[in-house]
Parts: C-alpha cells; structure tokens; sequence
C-alpha cells in the first residue's frame, strides 16, 4: 500500500496506533465496539483505551486522557457525547494526531447552533494540521489489512471477505449492508469509511487520496445528497486516470431546488437529473440498483470508457428460454440493443457442437442441455467476434444443480476483450461464488444486470474541462428576476441570436416605425410566465390591433396579476420557425451549473423530454444534447420534412452554457424560451434570467 499526500490517508485507513476516546467497559455499548472489533479481527498495531472513570476496559489498561498516552496515536476516535467532543479534538490536534473521527451527532443536521459547533471542530483540528472524519461517522473499517476502526454492528462476524473494492457512504449503517452482502456473494473489500457530515473530509477528498492505495482497484459510493461537487470532480478525474473506475448509488431529490426555481428549466430539471448529467460527465457511472453497485465493479475491471462500445449490440444467450426473454425484456427496457448470432457463428456452432441456433435476438441453447462444450463453443465465438458490447450468459436450474456444466465455461471464458456478464435465474449461491472466485460479474437478478450493462454502456470518460475564456456580459446584479428586455439584452451579450424588438414605457405612444406583424408583451420582473398571466399577444398585424391589445391587457393584468409592478411593453417582430426549443442554465445547489435542452414553448414541462449536462459545453456536447431530444428529431428533416438549423441551436446551446465560466457573476437561472428554429439559424425570442 502507498500514499503520497503526506499521511493522513493511511492514518485513516491503516494506522499502526490508534486511541479510543471514551472507551465504555460495558461490550453492550456502541463505545465498546471499535476495542472489542480491533482485538476480534486481529489489529496487529498498538490500541489505547481512553476512559478517566476505569483502570481498566475490557480487560485492558485504560488511560485518563490523550496527553497520559506514552506516545501520539496517528487516529483517535473519539466516542464521548457530543458536549465532549471539542475539547477532545483540540487535545488530538495539540498532541500531532494526524486523524480524529467524531462519533457524536447533534452538529450540522440538527441546526445553526450545531453547524456552528461544527465549524469550529474543523477550524480546531486544522489549526494543529490534524484531518477530521465526521462527526456522525461509524468510521474507517480496513477489512485488507485487519484494521476495523468502526462501531459498525457488521464487524461482529467472525471473520470478513477481504478484496480491492473501497466503499465511502454518507449512511454508516449501509457499510455493514455493504460488507454483509458482499460476504453472502464472495465479494470482498480493502476499505469501507462512514463519512458521516462531511465536516472535512468528504467523499472527494478521501477518494482522491485513496486512489494512490496499491490495494484499492475500485470505487463505490452510497450517497445521500452531493456535497462539495469540485471535491468530487477531483476524485473522478484522479481515479480516471488511475484506471479505478467509481459506482455510485445516490438517493434524494432536492425540493429546495424546486422552491427556488422560476422558469420552465427549474421544474424540468430536478436535481436528480442534474445529478445524473454530473456523474456522466465526470466518468461515474450511477446504478439505480443496489445490488448493482456491488455487482457492477467486476465487469469494469481491467476496462476503461471506450465510445466505440455505445455502437455496438449485447448478445444474450441462454439455457432457460424464458430466463433469456426476460434479460433481452430488461436489456431493452434499459434501451440497449440485443442481437442473436451471426450467420457465421451459427454456422460455426453447427459444424462444432451439431447444434442449430435460430436467427433470433436471444440465443437460446436450452434444447441442447447444460452442456460445457456448448456453452463454451457459443460463449467463445461471440467474445471472440468483436461484434459485441458485452454477451449476457442467463442461466437456468443448472446453475443450481450443475454450476460445472452451465457455469464451469462461462469462468472459462473470462479474459477476452469483450465482457461477460453472468446472471443465474435460480437462487445459486454455489453459482455466483464461483463467479465471484473467479472475477467474473455475476448478477443475483436480471433487472440489476439490466442496469450494470446500462451504465457500462454509458460510461464515457470525464468531460475535459473548459479552457474558453469567461463571456463579458456585465456586473452581477442584486438577487433578482430581470424583466425580459434586460434577460434578451444579457442574451445578446452571451452571443446569442435574439429577437429584433421595441421597448416601450408604460404609457409611451406606439411608434410609426414599427414592421408588422408583432407580438406584444408586457414586461415586468414580477412575471416570469407571461403566457399563463395574459400578458402575451400574437400576431397583431397593424397599430389598431397593436393599440387595442395593450389596452386589453393592461386591464387584464389588474386581475390576472395584481401585484405584478408594470415597467412597459415589449413589441417584437413576429417570428415563426420550423419548430421551438427551450434551452436553459440553471446552477444547481447540489452539483453547480447545468446546461438543458427541451422542446419548447408552454408544454415543455409536460413532456420532461431533457437532455442535460453540466455547463458548459462544447459544440460537440450541445449536437449530443439536442440528438438526445424526441421532440426535436423532426427538426432533422424526419420524413421529408423541411430540417432546421439544429447546428445554429447547437451554438446557442454552447453559448449559454458559458455562464458557468464566470460564477462571480451569480446567475442562478438563465433561460431561452421558446428559441425558434428557422431552416437557416436559430433566434431566442423569450428570456428569463434570474441572480441569486
């Protein structure tokens, strides 16, 4: 095992001497679990009990405090009540501890009194260059080298899988869900840490240190929410390039997101598809199973994001006809492409084995038997033949009764260039330990195979970061909505393409200038759905209907919106496109800026049909968002029709997305919507922009 950021990485992992603040002498208690673990599984460094009440803790010496020790621990951890914490980490940090983990709770989650209590654990620590881990954390359990520092109720099994699989999670009782199912499956870990609030060190910071730990292969994160994204983009770029890939499953939503948001963009772009565009982006590939996230690492490894993968189909082939339908079933579902065997193969399988496989999606051997030579004669010509993204082997009872016969080749065929997936239907737990011996991915379930092949599929390295310079659009502004003029002015300062317009005061006289046909609007701050209010007019073709539409409106809007403070009228020139998009930016409050794409117009809420990413983007980025979007492929030229200039909706895509290059500017929300689409460019004719 090697480090190289000064320490504080193996003192939480693998210390050679740790204290125990608040040792508890009953083995009942919480407190008496990490002595009691340490001694269970064998800890071959040295262990101080710190209790001032006892001479002795489960049978050992115990000290009064951390300065009575005969030497400095490199990790304390410290399971006192919460009153008692501080004064203990500032003893730790006193004394040169390189790493103190906090048990208690009651700080950041129960209020302002106690994040308050927590910032200053964090300034203490860090002012003796100590590293905090909590508070609320179980700890950090090293299953590899037998140093379980935890209060985690799972270490009290006789003995655990040990592996190259570390674990960070935001919930310190899922480590033990984690360590007791991966034993049931064979499937082992180096390290599991509860990170508990994050007060310091967090997901990314341990992560990117971690990467440097010979031990550690892979990664995998159970989140609750995202705190501190740029830790995380640190980690995910560092573990790139160490070819350790990351699987996270992440729960929550954000509904202080939805509170927040006032254009179309904040209501169709949760937090949860924010979520999913940052881990894209960053080349981590997000399960929604649970069992996936243990499954997944096995079929990454030795693998890295390849684009040519994406293109290409999954063979399914199969003992147990009905088994192999419902993989192809969730395969689908999960929008992968299956298909059956090449003419060639088939004809190989003829020749070798006397077996004739139909032209079909599922290659279904169930005629044959459980037998090893077919198996692994059709196993082979599909790894071999390159035409693959992955081959799904489902097998039926034999995996059961006959593991030798059905799953025996599918072990055998581990190490080709194409992965396998294994994924018995029974319950055959002989099976999946055989896989699991032999490193090879197998999947207690089809549905979570399903969802391990999809984010295999999907997985892409990370997003290379930006190097344009920020855009010039001005100071920020105060927390505010701008009123459309000010939004399309912003706009065009972005680089967008905008819509020509006249900007009236209140009871400022319609010029004679003016082009017709127009669109009315009335512009004001405190209307941010125009539409829904009454405040928008279509179409008006001369300065009767213009004048007479103003008046309607005016007296519209003193019962629609009452409240709503009138600045004037917006008078633009009626534009009418191939078809409409919305195209927003929003930051995110967990992740940081996005960048959307949707059909536009009233219904773009309605459908949810987004792409998403996290902005800025490139060109190429933006023509990937907008290939994504049902509701734009007409604008392709689907069917003959007229196609429209998805390339200039690319660029306003690309620029808008520059927001996030200049966060000093606060703009919390930017919208464009609808952004007509013409045969021959793209022009924004509605804008929201809101600073935070």
């Amino acid at each position: 095992m090697s480090s190289s950021n000064g320490g504080w990485i193996d003192a939480l992992v693998r210390p050679s001497t740790v204290a125990v603040v608040g040792a508890s002498d009953d083995p009942k208690k919480d407190s008496a679990r990490p002595l009691r673990f340490l001694r269970r599984h064998g800890f071959k460094g040295t262990v101080w009990p710190i209790n001032p009440m006892r001479e002795t803790v489960l049978g050992e010496k115990a000290w009064p405090s951390l300065a009575d020790l005969p030497g400095v621990p490199e990790h304390v951890y410290i399971v006192t009540a919460a009153e008692r914490v501080e004064e203990q980490v500032v003893e730790a940090a006193r004394l040169g501890v390189k790493v103190a983990t906090v048990l208690a709770d009651g700080f950041a989650e129960a209020g302002e009194d106690g994040a308050e209590a927590q910032r200053r654990l964090v300034e203490k620590a860090h002012a003796g260059g100590m590293r905090l881990l909590g508070p609320n954390s179980m700890g950090a359990a090293n299953v590899a080298d037998a140093v379980p520092f935890t209060t985690n109720a799972a270490w009290e099994a006789e003995s655990l899988v040990p592996g190259r699989l570390m674990a960070l999670s935001q919930s310190g009782s899922l480590i033990g869900t984690l360590v007791s199912r991966g034993a049931a499956r064979g499937i082992g870990f180096h390290s599991l840490v509860s990170v508990g609030n994050e007060a310091d060190l967090d997901v990314g910071a341990i992560g990117e240190a971690a990467v440097g730990l010979d031990g550690v292969d892979a990664f995998i994160l159970f989140l609750e929410t995202v705190r501190r994204p740029e830790r995380i983009a640190a980690f995910a770029r560092a573990a790139d390039a160490a070819g350790k890939p990351i699987v996270v499953y992440k729960l929550g939503r954000s509904p202080e997101a939805q509170a927040l948001a006032v254009s179309h963009t904040g209501a169709l772009v949760g937090s949860d598809k924010a979520a999913d565009a940052f881990f894209r982006d960053l080349g981590i590939l997000r399960v929604d199973q649970f069992e996936a996230l243990l499954e997944l690492p096995a079929l990454l490894k030795g693998r890295r994001p390849d684009a040519a993968r994406r293109s290409k189909p999954v063979a399914v082939v199969t003992t147990t006809g009905g088994g192999g339908a419902m993989a192809v079933d969730r395969l689908g579902a999960a929008g992968i492409e299956v298909e059956g065997a090449s003419d060639a193969l088939r004809a190989h399988v003829k020749q070798a084995v006397g077996l004739s496989l139909k032209p079909a999606r599922l290659i279904d051997v169930t005629l044959a038997g459980a037998r090893y030579e077919v198996m692994k004669t059709v196993l082979d010509g599909l790894l071999d033949s390159g035409d693959y993204a992955a081959v799904v082997a489902a097998i039926g009872s034999s995996a059961q009764f006959l593991p030798e016969r059905a799953v025996q080749p599918i072990v055998d065929c581990a190490g080709h260039d194409t992965p396998i997936a294994a994924a018995p239907l029974p319950q055959a737990d002989r099976a999946l330990a055989m896989l699991s011996e032999a490193e090879v991915a197998g999947f207690r379930s089809v549905e979570s195979m399903a969802d391990a092949v999809r984010a295999f599929m999907e997985w892409r390295p990370p997003k290379p970061l930006p190097t344009d310079p920020a855009p010039e659009i001005g100071p920020a502004r105060p927390a505010a909505v701008l009123g459309e003029a000010d939004g399309l002015d912003l706009l065009d300062r972005l680089g967008l393409t905008t819509v020509e317009r006249r900007l009236l005061g209140p009871d400022d006289a319609i010029p004679d200038d003016i082009v017709y046909p127009v669109v009315l609007k009335a512009v004001s701050a405190d209307l941010p759905h125009k539409t829904e209010a009454g405040a928008v007019a279509l179409g008006l073709t001369d300065r009767t209907a213009l004048e007479a539409a103003r008046d309607a409106m005016r007296a519209h809007l003193k019962t629609s919106a009452p409240g709503a403070a009138l600045e004037g009228w917006l008078v633009q020139t009626m534009v009418r496109g191939l078809g409409e998009a919305l195209v927003g930016y929003r930051v995110d409050p967990e992740v940081g800026p996005v960048i959307s794409v949707a059909p536009g117009g009233i219904f773009a809420e309605l459908y949810e049909d987004v792409a998403v990413r996290t902005a800025p983007v490139d060109l190429a980025g933006a023509r990937e968002m907008i290939a994504q979007v049902t509701g734009l492929r007409a604008l392709a030229g689907w069917r003959g029709r007229q196609a429209g200039d998805l390339e200039a909706l690319a660029r306003t895509v690309a620029a808008l997305s520059a927001l996030a290059l200049d966060p000093d500017l606060r703009v919390a929300e930017a919208e464009a919507n609808p952004v007509m689409v013409l045969a021959d460019g793209a022009v924004a004719v509605d804008a929201l922009v809101r600073f935070a």
